[in-house]
């Protein structure tokens, strides 16, 4: 069995209503990221000085030195960077959910003191402001918990959320199972959306990494204050568009004291937040909130999914999907089945291949299958249920004697020239059109007949799979 774990699907073409407070056809989420004092530092017990997101070009850490300029960039951000950002949000009365690394705020109580004055939210940003990718998966564990404990003794209160940023490949799965009402470390969507952690499901609230501040310090990257303006402007607009058209998203906007605290690039940050004010249905809040408010409207609906069945379930599940041919599902369970094979289109292309790779003689077993229309099974009432529901649906199953003799004629004539019964998909039809395609597809040769019954077969099990999958 092979099991691909990513999602590619998502909510796919179509997307929850927000259904923001208000009405709000947007919810534009900023974050702030307090870093300072939490960074690579040999003072930090590290082997070696920060190198990642400063306005040092190239920058390269230090072996077992300290970085003089490095740590004084990041001295910046704590020193007259928040307090630019702490008096432009507060001015403007918009909330703000900070990332907090534990140890960058225990060596800053009076910005910390700030923060709660102003009920911004303090979410984690993990223990250390450093790389997870190598760490092994019980000291990431650890440090996690100890996040928690340092954040709660420094705060006052546990986080509410996590954002790790330079995570592993555990570090969802960590935290997730650390329970907190939110964590971000995904850039994968618009909208908030549930996961699976163990016996409960974990939102999540996806983060961003373009409409970020972090692009000062990065190539391709912004240079001007303006740059970061449009970037904003533009991405505001295009989400403010959707949700004029009942499609209301969410913005998250990434900031950094130390990069967008500097005096040319927080007035493209100021611009934006005067411009997104100035537009009605806008909603600013912490992440928190958006948090509070998608498990109100949206709570976490567990199903079963193929993807996650045992063989005999799944068989027995979609087994019926193609008349009386197992096989094809027992055949798609060894396909590398995932998160997008979980809807019904999904779990269709999966069984179609199985069907479209079957040898010929296989596939006109399945087609040998399918009962006639409105044929003597139904008369018996010997149909599986799903043909019983379809041929009912198409009045197939309350039939004049003049229609039940012309259908006999027709299975008969059908079947002697063609050697498989007619099948058509007959939610697509009525019991009139039904019988004009009947008249117009005996008269076809072989070949041709038989790739059209493969394909009304294939639109059968879709319809079949519609019924029971998202």
């Amino acid at each position: 069995m092979q099991r691909y774990p990513r999602n590619m699907i998502g909510y796919g073409a179509n997307p929850p209503d927000a259904a923001w407070p208000g009405g709000a056809k947007i919810a534009v989420s900023l974050v702030l990221n307090y870093e300072e004092g939490g960074e690579n530092n040999v003072l930090h017990g590290d082997a070696a000085s920060e190198a990642f997101l400063s306005d040092i070009p190239g920058a390269a850490p230090w072996p077992g030195q300290r970085h003089w300029n490095m740590e004084s960039i990041y001295e910046y951000g704590a020193r007259a960077g928040f307090w630019r950002l702490h008096r432009l949000f507060t001015s403007m009365d918009i909330p703000v959910t900070v990332y907090g690394v534990a140890t960058a705020l225990a060596r800053s109580p009076e910005q910390v003191a700030a923060m709660k004055a102003a009920d911004w939210e303090i979410a984690s940003h993990g223990l250390k402001w450093v790389e997870h990718k190598d760490m092994p998966e019980d000291e990431e564990r650890r440090q996690i918990a100890e996040a928690v404990r340092l954040h709660t003794e420094v705060v006052g209160s546990r986080p509410t959320g996590w954002y790790t940023g330079r995570c592993s490949v555990n570090t969802m799965r960590l935290t997730a199972e650390a329970g907190f009402d939110w964590i971000s470390d995904t850039y994968d969507d618009d909208l908030p959306y549930w996961t699976p952690a163990g016996d409960r499901d974990q939102l999540v609230i996806p983060y961003t990494l373009e409409a970020n501040d972090m692009r000062f310090a990065t190539a391709p990257g912004y240079i001007e204050g303006e740059q970061f303006f449009t970037y904003l402007k533009d991405a505001f607009d295009e989400l403010y568009r959707e949700g004029g058209e009942g499609q209301a998203k969410m913005m998250s906007v990434g900031l950094h004291c130390r990069l967008i605290g500097r005096p040319g690039k927080i007035a493209g940050l100021r611009r934006f937040l005067d411009y997104a004010k100035g537009h009605e249905g806008v909603w600013f809040p912490r992440r928190i909130d958006i948090a509070r408010h998608w498990a109100a409207m949206h709570p976490p609906v567990r199903r079963t999914r193929p993807s996650q069945m045992a063989q005999a379930e799944f068989v027995k599940a979609y087994g019926g999907i193609f008349e009386h041919s197992a096989w094809i599902a027992e055949r798609a369970f060894d396909l590398e089945l995932g998160p997008a094979h979980d809807t019904a289109l999904g779990l269709h292309n999966a069984l179609c291949r199985m069907f479209r790779s079957a040898s010929e003689a296989e596939r006109l077993g399945v087609l040998t299958a399918h009962p006639d229309l409105a044929g003597k099974l139904a008369q018996a009432k010997r149909l599986t249920a799903e043909s019983t529901s379809e041929q009912s649906g198409a009045g197939l199953n309350a039939l004049t004697d003049d229609e039940r003799e012309t259908f006999t004629r027709l299975n008969g004539d059908y079947v002697a020239k063609h050697g498989f019964p007619f099948i058509i998909a007959v939610r697509d039809h009525t019991k009139a059109s039904i019988l004009d395609a009947f008249h117009r597809r005996i008269g076809n040769d072989r070949a041709t007949e038989f790739a059209e019954a493969c394909r009304q077969v294939e639109r059968i099990a879709e319809f079949r799979l519609k019924d029971i999958l998202p």
